[in-house]
């Protein structure tokens, strides 16, 4: 089997500078509040991201300072994301204008709380209404199955592929949550898989099938401990070069996996968290057992899947 590849040097991904900006201070304290209440590191690097842009905004218009930030200020924010371009030419989904106005509430509401401010210019702001869509593609049985056939096992990087689309299939996860997998996670034995502080901070056990049990166990034999090197570590998933698997890279081994079945590319690793509910629930499972495998913690956020079926019975 080939050994993982040294990383090469690439460039990193800057964050938007705002240090010179008034803001900048009121921003730090806000991570580190949210990171002394126990939100994830995750959800801080969104925070961060998002704020920093309309900190950028602002300080183009000479605004450096919060108690500065009006509601018509915060409107006309609103309305600079839904007129947004991306590189590609496409506007900002609906979602992430509601995301993004969202981390603004929420900034603006500590700022309160804390008493920087007066009053919560934002209190009143709208968030634009997410629509609320069927997934655009729900892969087969037959689609997995061409999937998994898809990945070449003869070397290191396959073994773990494969064990990472089983894995993803077989429990429904998010991406990041298979990234954050440890090796003691996960119970051979017993067929679980431990989620740790997946999405709201919610842990949470799942059941791993027989086909998933069997990769990983291959995987932990035949290719960890060629990719993990000399090195501590005891992320489940490790890169080609020694690191422990990001959301990110999760997603990119399913998107090869489904280029090569010749499969069209639209969401990547949630595609299989969705065909996992789906099929669940067309052989018969209680949704009230696929609300909990998933990690919703409202229904209504599962009953899409019954709608799901209901529509492809419709087409049948």
């Amino acid at each position: 089997m080939v050994k993982p590849k040294q990383k090469p040097t690439a460039p990193s991904k800057d964050k938007l500078a705002i240090e010179h900006n008034g803001f900048y201070p009121y921003l730090c304290d806000y991570l580190e509040a949210r990171l002394i209440n126990h939100y994830s590191q995750e959800t801080n690097r969104r925070h961060d991201s998002c704020l920093r842009r309309f900190i950028a905004w602002c300080d183009q218009r000479g605004l450096n300072d919060p108690r500065n930030i009006t509601k018509p200020i915060l409107e006309r924010y609103k309305k600079h994301l839904f007129y947004s371009r991306k590189s590609n030419g496409d506007a900002l989904s609906v979602s992430a204008q509601s995301n993004a106005l969202g981390v603004i509430k929420a900034f603006f509401k500590w700022l309160s709380q804390q008493n920087y401010l007066l009053y919560n210019p934002a209190s009143e702001l709208v968030l634009p209404k997410k629509p609320k869509r069927l997934p655009r593609v729900i892969l087969s049985v037959d689609d997995v199955r061409d999937m998994l056939a898809s990945v070449n096992v003869t070397n290191l990087q396959g073994l773990r592929d494969r064990a990472v689309i089983e894995v993803l299939y077989s429990c429904g996860l998010r991406r990041q949550e298979c990234a954050n997998l440890q090796v003691y996670d996960v119970n051979l034995k017993q067929q679980t898989v431990f989620v740790r502080e997946g999405k709201g901070q919610r842990d949470r056990i799942l059941p791993l099938g027989d086909s998933a049990r069997d990769w990983i166990a291959k995987y932990l034999e035949d290719a960890r401990p060629e990719l993990v090197g000399h090195y501590e570590e005891y992320h489940l998933f490790i890169t080609d070069y020694y690191e422990p698997m990001t959301g990110e890279g999760v997603g990119r081994i399913v998107k090869r996996a489904m280029r090569k079945a010749g499969l069209e590319c639209l969401g990547s690793a949630h595609l299989l968290r969705h065909a996992m509910a789906t099929h669940m629930l067309e052989n018969g499972a209680d949704i009230r057992f696929i609300q909990e495998m998933l990690g919703h913690s409202d229904l209504s956020s599962t009953e899409i899947y019954t709608r799901v079926s209901i529509e492809k019975l419709r087409e049948v």
